[in-house]
């Protein structure tokens, strides 16, 4: 039903050791303790061949190797062309990268070949000047001063001179001759062998010209910022007390690299055994991060350790290490591949982001329940908006939301959620309690519903994608951001309900089709209680202040196991760690999805549901959805009041003016009640009464009806070929300030993001 997302692909080589190591056959079956009786030694017969038996001395020696004959990358079909096709992407890479640089590669090889032509000169010269006779013509020479007489001596002087002449003469010569021989052959030769005979020359003489730093080539990758070997990782460890110090000159005990130091896409990878003896353990080694990263010279952020598993081959002293050649969470977000999706199962893993090596991170959300925390403008809402965006392509998820912060993050989410809880005032907090007590009878209701089907319908007792289409049960999204807004602003009993019914969604939830997509900042006893973050299955926490608040977020002890957000900086927007379960955690980057693309993605939601007859609740009754759909302006004055009654079916004039100033100041600050009046009978607000009664208590006010009255009728139609209203009644919901386009009277559908509004009956 879904339409595949884009993969994205991997950057770097995940290295798994499975592949590299054989894996010995385990046995659960217990010997038994009770002796075998032997059998008489003639009636006893061997078991299994020759070779196999204890007393062959060639046993060891004829025992085939179990290992692979094929390495990991030529074992299949599919690596093969793999393989060959990823050689074929870098030969073209590297032929453009130096194609573009020939011309600065002729130049260079011009000035080597003058260089080498002054060193062949400068190597030549005794030769051709005959210095293997000057020698003798010198030394005679000095005999001549000292015995002038001899007149013997002076004729011998006199033909080595005329020999060394001579022999100048012919090797001077020579080398003219073959000089103007090759520039002659050179300039009479066809084009292509004068360019053959050059490189001939040019070639050698600028290879004589070369000296031992150059470099004819450019070099294609750029240097290694972060060098690593095993007597660095060993120097790192010992310093962080991890390894014993050496006697001596010895340099003690040393880890064993199970695989690398290697080069792994942007940085090193090793994996390595503590040695034995030394009571260290691999968690330990997380817990010194700090220190090994300033003992290699890097920044903790760059390097990522985790144990190994016996799963993966292995042991409590086995450790898993990457080291980054820099931050590997900076630079531009990646978009999410959501984006650009028509349709998502919510039964399948939500797209979420990538980690360090650009490994795509997707998460499960059915049967799961999700805790975002972290420190105002990290990313955390942004994050958390992921999850719910993947059940907006789903057009049988009913979302259920709620946003204590009150502000534009979640609006979009009105033409879609079937409930939508906006802010933290008296009666938001009686509209989340409302909605919470709707979810329970719901759970109680499909609990009910699941406990009378048989088992070959249920076999789990859980929901399942043929029941929600067979009973039309949606699976239920329950998003609420800012918890600590409405824990903080209730009263204590009003707390422990509210605190107890997010439990029982949380902990039984899931079996009923149930997602719970909860955000808070710092949840500290106060703000989220301990029994509430407990049973939460998935965690996400962006940068943090210290220890203690990643360990609030993530878990007790997840720091200490290397899951530790307080080493995030303020550049690392949308970065945060992801605890899936109580020994896997991973620090991810999470996908990139604005506000526009949001409500992009909240206005598909809406098409889709109410061709699948899914738009139910809040939705189903908002009126600038409706106006959205139908292409009518809405006057912005008549969407900001309406946002401000948005739980409200009546509002004094005083609180209404200073819910516009607390919703847009620069707009409202200077209103009264007289510029409000006109502004809103200008807009085509009908009061059906100037005062309304409050708690018995009457005063100048206004009607929600009055206002919603105002929205142009041609959004009222119904809906083409179903006979339906847009909308159906009367809505909690609230409604998004409209942007600066929609206050200068553009079009709805180019400036007002579809969301859940108020409505009334027609």
């Amino acid at each position: 039903m879904s339409e595949p997302l884009p993969e994205k692909t991997s950057v770097g080589t995940v290295h798994q050791l499975d592949d590299h190591r054989p894996t010995p056959p385990v046995t659960l079956v217990k010997p038994s303790a009770e002796p075998t009786p032997a059998a008489p030694a003639e009636e006893t017969a061997p078991v299994g061949e020759a070779v196999d038996r204890a007393d062959n001395p060639l046993a060891d020696w004829l025992t085939v190797p179990d290992a692979p004959l094929l390495p990991v990358w030529a074992r299949s079909r599919a690596s093969l062309q793999a393989n060959v096709t990823a050689f074929g992407r870098l030969s073209w890479w590297h032929a453009r990268y130096h194609g573009l640089r020939v011309p600065k590669y002729l130049m260079k090889t011009v000035l080597l070949a003058c260089r080498g032509f002054w060193r062949a000169g400068v190597g030549l010269w005794p030769t051709l000047s005959a210095r293997d006779h000057t020698a003798t013509v010198r030394a005679l020479r000095a005999q001549v001063k000292l015995r002038p007489e001899d007149v013997e001596l002076a004729a011998r002087h006199q033909a080595a001179h005329a020999a060394r002449t001579q022999t100048r003469r012919w090797r001077f010569g020579i080398a003219a001759v073959g000089v103007v021989a090759a520039a002659t052959g050179i300039a009479l030769a066809d084009p292509v062998f004068q360019v053959g005979m050059s490189a001939a020359v040019v070639g050698p003489l600028a290879y004589l010209g070369r000296g031992k730093e150059t470099r004819l080539l450019d070099q294609a990758a750029p240097p290694l910022r972060v060098d690593m070997s095993a007597q660095q990782l060993n120097d790192a460890l010992r310093a962080a007390g991890l390894l014993k110090p050496g006697k001596g000159d010895e340099d003690g005990p040393k880890v064993t690299c199970v695989m690398g130091p290697v080069r792994d896409g942007r940085g090193w990878a090793v994996v390595f055994d503590l040695p034995r003896g030394g009571g260290k353990t691999a968690s330990d080694v997380l817990a010194k991060r700090e220190v090994i990263a300033q003992e290699l010279g890097v920044d903790e952020i760059q390097v990522i350790m985790s144990r190994v598993r016996a799963a993966k081959g292995g042991n409590a002293g086995r450790v898993s290490m990457w080291v980054a050649d820099d931050d590997p969470y900076l630079g531009t977000p990646n978009p999410s591949p959501l984006e650009k999706a028509e349709r998502f199962s919510i039964w399948d893993a939500v797209p979420f982001g990538q980690d360090a090596r650009g490994t795509r991170i997707s998460v499960p959300v059915m049967w799961q329940s999700m805790f975002f925390g972290g420190l105002p403008r990290r990313g955390k809402t942004f994050s958390q908006r992921l999850l719910t965006a993947a059940g907006l392509l789903d057009p049988y998820v009913r979302h259920y939301v709620a946003d204590g912060k009150g502000g534009a993050d979640w609006m979009p989410m009105k033409a879609v959620a079937h409930r939508l809880v906006m802010g933290a005032e008296d009666d938001a907090i009686e509209a989340l309690k409302a909605m919470l007590a709707e979810l329970l009878a719901e759970m109680e209701r499909r609990f009910a519903l699941l406990r009378d089907l048989p088992t070959s319908l249920c076999p789990e007792g859980k929901l399942t994608p043929d029941i929600v289409a067979k009973y039309n049960l949606p699976v239920i999204f329950v998003t609420i951001d800012e918890l600590q807004e409405y824990f903080t602003a209730m009263e204590k009993d009003d707390r422990e309900q509210v605190i107890n019914d997010l439990c029982r969604i949380a902990r039984r939830g899931p079996a009923a089709g149930f997602v719970s997509n909860f955000a808070s900042q710092r949840p500290d006893a106060d703000s989220v209680p301990t029994k509430l973050r407990e049973i939460i299955t998935i965690r996400y926490s962006t940068q943090v202040v210290d220890r203690a608040s990643s360990d609030m977020v993530l878990g007790k002890g997840k720091a200490a196991q290397g899951a530790d957000a307080s080493v995030l900086s303020e550049e690392h927007k949308g970065v945060g760690v992801l605890v899936t379960g109580p020994a896997s955690y991973v620090t991810v980057r999470a996908d990139y999805l604005d506000g526009p693309a949001f409500a992009a993605l909240c206005r598909k939601g809406r098409t889709l549901r109410e061709a699948a007859g899914q738009l139910t609740g809040d939705a189903a009754g908002d009126v600038t959805a409706a106006a959205d759909a139908q292409g009518v302006t809405v006057p912005p004055i008549i969407s900001d009041v309406l946002e401000v009654m948005r739980h409200s079916p009546r509002m004094y004039t005083t609180d209404l003016l200073a819910g516009l100033v607390n919703l847009d100041e620069d707009v409202y600050g200077d209103f009264n009640a007289e510029q409000l009046a006109s502004e809103l009978e200008a807009a085509g607000v009908k009061r059906t009464s100037k005062q309304v009664k409050i708690n018995s208590k009457a005063l100048a006010g206004y009607q929600r009806r009055d206002i919603e009255d105002a929205v142009p009728p041609r959004s009222c139609s119904p809906r083409a070929g179903r006979g339906v209203p847009l909308y159906l009644g009367p809505s909690r919901a609230p409604f998004r300030r409209p942007s600066t386009e929609r206050r200068q009277g553009a079009e709805v559908t180019g400036a007002l993001d579809p969301g859940p509004g108020g409505g009334h009956g027609l």
